[in-house]
């Protein structure tokens, strides 16, 4: 775990054991339809005819407290979509329709319209049905210009077209997709390092003003990877968000093997350097907790890598399976 990240206030260790214990839970409830466990991007069942749901839920975290702070709340619901449809893609499934709970501390209607409104945009790009939610009011427990948000996304893929670790072979390549910036995690210790700062200042290394690259809005991957799936080209992905690439890239591969990543290969956006300096980061910090300038890796076989380069704008070849477990930067 990320030392950093720790003194940040977030403990991604019991994260991990609570994650354990709801497995445990999860288990007692299941049906003969569920198609997997807990614990992967998304969860799969069987709903006959030779196909399985995909669904996801997530939340956008303390970026929102960037977004509440600045009064800047259009992109916030981009970000809830991506991090819930860019899970359930990595299944395969194209995500069909999505759900969202916002609860606040007093009902504003142009606020509530400014996020929902993100939240719409987000489900465009990724072509799925924004088809309901829930928009609770909570006096008296949140600050009156408190929010928290989270979202529901459910998906189809055919049985036989399902992505995942059992479709790895070693020596396939690591193919990774460029983010747009820090997306939405690890903004716990991006608050804590950049506490007292001027948002709307110009960031010499950044060239824009602070705010604008932290509210920059999670790039969504589901036309790339449908895309690249429909062709036959990809065997497995992971989303990077929470637990960066040491924890993501594992869950895409079957155990007992590994990943060799070569840094250098794919371009370590300015944002990320400026957050190193700042905390005195390892690289073990940043690999950890954040993306690093890659949002989505897809295996693919090695006589496919160049084909799917090809096929999406900054894709880039970033290492390859190997008979290793765990996550090797080189």
């Amino acid at each position: 775990m990320s030392d950093a990240y720790r003194a940040a206030g977030v403990d991604t260790e019991a994260a991990a054991k609570a994650v354990a214990l709801i497995g445990d839970l999860a288990a007692t409830t299941r049906r003969r339809e569920v198609a997997d466990a807990v614990g992967g991007f998304a969860g799969l069942f069987d709903i006959g005819g030779e196909r399985l749901l995909a669904a996801a839920a997530d939340g956008v975290g303390t970026k929102l407290e960037i977004a509440r702070a600045t009064g800047r709340l259009a992109t916030v619901g981009v970000d809830l979509v991506a991090m819930c449809a860019d899970d359930v893609v990595c299944t395969g499934a194209e995500p069909l329709f999505f759900l969202d709970y916002l609860s606040v501390g007093r009902v504003v209607p142009e606020r509530i319209a400014a996020i929902v409104e993100g939240i719409a945009r987000g489900c465009r790009i990724a072509g799925c049905a924004l088809l309901g939610g829930e928009t609770a009011e909570h006096p008296g427990v949140m600050n009156e210009d408190a929010f928290d948000l989270a979202g529901f996304c459910v998906g189809v893929v055919a049985s036989a077209d399902r992505l995942g670790p059992e479709r790895v072979r070693l020596g396939d390549a690591l193919i990774g997709l460029p983010s747009s910036g820090l997306h939405a995690n690890g903004f716990s210790l991006v608050r804590r390092l950049f506490a007292g700062d001027d948002l709307d200042e110009v960031v010499p290394e950044l060239g824009r003003p602070l705010v604008d690259e932290l509210l920059e809005p999670c790039r969504i991957y589901v036309g790339d990877v449908l895309r690249l799936h429909r062709a036959g080209l990809v065997r497995s992905a992971a989303h990077v968000t929470g637990g960066g690439f040491l924890e993501n890239i594992p869950r895409a591969l079957p155990d007992g093997i590994g990943a060799r990543v070569d840094r250098g290969t794919w371009v370590e956006l300015p944002i990320f350097d400026l957050i190193r300096r700042r905390g005195g980061l390892s690289d073990e910090d940043l690999f950890a907790t954040f993306n690093m300038g890659i949002g989505m890796v897809v295996v693919v076989s090695d006589e496919d890598a160049e084909a799917v380069i090809g096929q999406v704008e900054g894709a880039v070849r970033i290492g390859e399976v190997v008979g290793t477990s765990g996550v090797r930067i080189v």
